[in-house]
């Protein structure tokens, strides 16, 4: 996959990000939802492969259900890397996923090399 080139190791988001990684990628989960544990294990596959945080938002909880708000999020599972939502309330292949990612990083690679 070419938008992988580059991200076989977490080390140039160490170069980027400094050593912890300030990225991360939550997905947004309800108690009912039939597909949020494939997205929660996707999703962190994903996080680990490219060395970002990975968190899991229970909307269930008030604190979980203002974040969601916050970001327009109303069906789960929902993906997002930082505040930038990648899908809303409904799962995507692990490979769309991180295509999404990798151009994400990508984006913020750029810009952290250019300032």
């Amino acid at each position: 996959m070419e938008a992988m080139e580059g991200f076989k190791s977490c080390s140039l988001i160490k170069l980027c990000f400094g050593e912890r990684s300030v990225m991360e990628l939550k997905v947004f989960t309800l108690p009912t939802c039939g597909v949020c544990p494939a997205a929660k294990i996707m999703a962190k596959e994903i996080a680990d492969k490219f060395g970002i945080s990975f968190r899991e938002v229970n909307m269930a909880t008030e604190e979980g259900f203002k974040e969601g708000l916050a970001l327009e999020i109303f069906g789960t599972p929902s993906i997002v890397l930082d505040d930038e939502v990648i899908v809303r309330g409904r799962l995507i292949s692990k490979e769309k996923l991180e295509e999404e990612v990798a151009k994400r990083i990508e984006k913020w690679k750029k810009r952290a090399l250019t300032t």
